[in-house]
């Protein structure tokens, strides 16, 4: 069985093979999981039960053995969902008290359901509630930049609304990379719905799911004909090159990056294990 010890974008497509081929998911030595990993599991757990029925399910999860994991896993609300989809092991979870929610975190947004319009407006009230501080103190951002920041973070959210046909999940957190000693924000957003390809496929035909990206992201191609819509992604692609920002869409079987020389990554990839609907992941770096 294969072991792994980080949940993120760079590892998730080890996660959908170990999911794909295991009944048992070990996440025992995992010491390291961002939002992207942790949205990236609710999904996959989603499409997997959606898959064998619900009496039928029987994927298990064993938990980390650190500490210091499961308390950012409580801190991001993951258990919040997490037993929808998979059985936990152990199911009783011991995490000290220190660990608990305080009023200081680096945490923008929890793991939330993006599922109504309603849910978006919750999404940005919370998130303006924290973003002053942690953006203007922690990454140098002013208030035009905080400001671009809360109408990308709407504008991928509605994209789910508008394009996936079910429901997503979102999570928001600041980290500090002592390699490039700055501190930088990762925006996770993802569902399991129809996907770019098959969203836009009434008005264009795609031979390929990175032609679809590649339309939607750079054209500002969208579903519906009304003027001024699908711009949404190429507003957010705006913002997050204004400043100098990492943004990935996987959508089925291909994934597009913008990769800035701090990051890594490649800009097209494509054969990629199937899955559906769309994963966007943003990374802005301090000032």
């Amino acid at each position: 069985m294969q072991l792994m010890t980080q949940i993120t974008e760079d590892t998730f497509e080890q996660l959908l093979s170990i999911l794909k081929g295991s009944d048992i998911i070990n996440l025992q030595e995992i010491s390291f999981i961002d939002p992207y990993g942790m949205v990236g599991l609710l999904e996959a757990g989603e499409l997997l039960k959606l898959a064998q029925g619900k009496e039928d399910y029987n994927k298990t999860i064993l938990l980390p053995k650190t500490e210091e994991v499961l308390k950012y896993l409580e801190r991001m609300d993951f258990f919040r969902f997490a037993g929808e989809y998979f059985r936990l092991e152990p199911l009783a979870i011991e995490i000290s008290e220190k660990y608990y929610r305080n009023s200081y975190s680096d945490v923008l947004l929890e793991i939330t359901p993006i599922e109504r319009s309603d849910d978006i407006h919750f999404i940005v009230s919370r998130v303006k509630d924290r973003a002053e501080t942690i953006l203007s103190n922690h990454l140098g951002y002013d208030h035009q930049a905080i400001n671009g920041f809360i109408v990308a973070i709407s504008e991928v959210c509605q994209n789910i609304i508008e394009h996936s046909e079910t429901k997503g999940f979102v999570g928001i957190q600041k980290y500090h990379f002592q390699n490039m000693g700055k501190n930088i924000v990762k925006i996770a957003v993802m569902d399991t719905g129809i996907g770019f390809r098959k969203s836009l496929s009434d008005r264009f035909l795609f031979k390929s799911d990175i032609q679809a990206i590649e339309k939607a992201l750079f054209h500002g191609a969208s579903r519906y004909t009304d003027e001024g819509r699908g711009h949404g992604l190429a507003a957010v692609r705006r913002f997050v090159k204004q400043w100098n920002g990492r943004l990935s869409i996987r959508s089925g079987t291909a994934k597009l990056s913008i990769v800035p020389e701090w990051a890594r990554g490649k800009e097209k990839e494509i054969s990629l294990t199937h899955f559906p609907g769309s994963q966007i992941n943003i990374m802005l770096p301090e000032m």
